[in-house]
């Protein structure tokens, strides 16, 4: 499966808030959203990435773009995950069923059982802008990437 094309609307999916809530396309109504899905809580290059995109969030805001973090990890292990790293980006648990959104993204890699490295830009009607998806988990997309994104998707400034 590829990732999500760009002029898809969103399909309808339900993720996990860190307090219990759901998460659902309709919240991606009426602003720009980047969902950033990574592996695995605590690990290495999560830690990078979400460190790197945090320092990125106030010129994201600035363009009118949210950020919110998706990984098949339960949300009491995403929230330990931010507070350790003193982060404020929103995660989102795609834990039950098993990667089921990032699956009707196309951003879950099978072969390890969890989310691939991914970034969708979703504009303020649903519908996906820009996409990409890393040729593996262990690569990190710089956050260059997510400006160029949307900058392509007319989103920008």
């Amino acid at each position: 499966m590829s990732i999500i094309a760009p002029g898809t609307k969103v399909p309808d999916f339900v993720l996990k808030r860190e307090d219990g809530g759901d998460f659902t396309q309709d919240d991606l109504l009426g602003a720009t959203t980047v969902l950033v899905f990574y592996p695995n809580a605590f690990s290495p290059v999560c830690t990078d990435q979400l460190q790197v995109y945090e320092e990125a969030l106030d010129d994201l805001r600035a363009q009118g773009a949210t950020m919110y973090a998706v990984s098949t990890d339960h949300s009491s292990s995403q929230a330990a995950f931010r507070d350790k790293l003193g982060i404020s980006i929103p995660q989102l648990s795609d834990f039950e069923p098993k990667g089921e959104t990032a699956r009707r993204l196309g951003a879950y890699f099978e072969p390890a059982g969890f989310t691939n490295r991914a970034l969708v830009i979703v504009g303020p009607d649903g519908v996906v802008t820009w996409s990409h998806l890393a040729d593996s988990p262990g690569d990190l997309p710089g956050v260059n990437l997510i400006f160029d994104g949307l900058a392509a998707s007319g989103a920008a400034g």
